[in-house]
């Protein structure tokens, strides 16, 4: 019921303002919020099917909508410490959980998961977080993750213009590939980290 209602509003938030209710969706996502990427996106692509939207300014919007929404998560990240997540991020919807897996991806990859995260469920979301507590320098997270979110919210999006009036079926579409999708951005990961590790030891 509650989900089913989110996506309702989402929908109805992108239907009335556009741009301005996909930047501000995805920057909620991105700050840590649960708003679902997977409605935002596909629905905006839908929306560029119809002729409503332009396909380059929805991934524009959005990629800068995951920047703005991550720095947040960053700021929070690098002024409140991990003491404070610990304590108050259950009240900002982050498990701990989530928390730890974040940690182990940035203490283990470094700088580059800030880039490869953005492609990944869940911990693109939250990497924001141990990024400030390690205060990574600013330039290199900017930089990393607005080009890591424009090949994310492209192809979100260019599912939803493809899908074009076959909105009804979109959640349940999503439901069979998520498995796919995440096995596949898994091992082009595994495939990023070989290599680069192969360069290091050279």
């Amino acid at each position: 019921m509650i989900v089913g209602f989110l996506n309702d509003l989402i929908i109805e938030v992108i239907s009335q303002l556009g741009y301005l209710g996909i930047f501000f969706a995805m920057t909620l996502e991105s700050a840590c919020m649960p708003v679902p990427s997977e409605v935002v996106l596909p629905f905006s692509g839908y929306l560029v099917w119809l002729g409503l939207l332009d396909l380059f300014l929805v991934v524009l919007v959005s990629s800068s909508a995951c920047l703005a929404g991550s720095l947040i998560a960053y700021y929070v990240g690098a002024l409140g410490g991990r003491p404070f997540l610990i304590k108050y991020g259950k009240y900002l919807l982050i498990s701990k959980k989530e928390l730890d897996l974040a940690d182990e991806w940035f203490s283990k990859y470094g700088d580059k998961i800030i880039f490869i995260s953005r492609l990944l469920p869940v911990v693109r979301t939250f990497i924001s977080l141990p990024a400030g507590i390690a205060k990574m320098e600013i330039k290199t997270f900017t930089l990393y993750t607005f080009l890591g979110s424009l090949p994310f919210c492209f192809l979100l999006t260019y599912i939803g213009v493809q899908l074009g009036p076959h909105w009804d079926n979109i959640i349940g579409f999503f439901d069979k590939i998520d498995l796919a999708i995440i096995l596949i951005l898994l091992a082009a990961l595994a495939l990023f980290l070989y290599k680069s590790r192969g360069k290091q030891k050279r």
